[in-house]
């Protein structure tokens, strides 16, 4: 039975080192969550590392650093994040505070406000886009401003 509780406290202390020589480090590292095709979450998630989905998320994930949504990855609820690049679906609220980039696969839905924004041809994007810090403007303002505005909610194939 000693040798158990030495092990274990020695297995505490190891642990206590490596984790605490990792959170000094992790500035500097790039971790990845990953959540793969077929795995559904409902409800909240919260990271601070980069976060890839290829599953489904159906509520909020909020993330310090990067979101990737994959070929199959599907977010339906609320994004906010440092940067984001948008393979797979979104419909929802999508707040990037620095770079968005919606690649040619992509389709995306919703309220979304950005930093600087990347939209490769081939992608379909509708709703609002907003750049951080701009007056949000309707359609009503857009038609007044351009008569000749498209339609803001309907599909654009960029």
């Amino acid at each position: 039975m000693a040798m158990f509780g030495n092990s274990s406290s020695n297995d505490k202390e190891a642990t206590k080192s490596k984790s605490s020589s990792s959170s000094s480090s992790s500035g500097g590292s790039h971790s990845l969550n990953s959540l793969v095709q077929g795995t559904v979450v409902d409800g909240s998630v919260n990271s601070k590392n980069d976060f890839r989905v290829d599953g489904t998320i159906k509520g909020k994930l909020f993330c310090d650093a990067k979101v990737i949504i994959g070929p199959t990855g599907l977010v339906e609820g609320e994004i906010r994040c440092k940067n984001a690049m948008i393979e797979g679906k979104f419909e929802g609220i999508l707040n990037v505070s620095e770079v968005l980039n919606i690649r040619e696969s992509a389709k995306v839905s919703g309220d979304v406000t950005y930093n600087k924004l990347i939209v490769q041809s081939g992608a379909l994007v509708s709703g609002n886009l907003n750049l951080v810090g701009e007056k949000r403007v309707n359609s009503n303002d857009q038609k007044a401003m351009n008569p000749s505005a498209s339609k803001v909610g309907q599909p654009s194939k960029v």
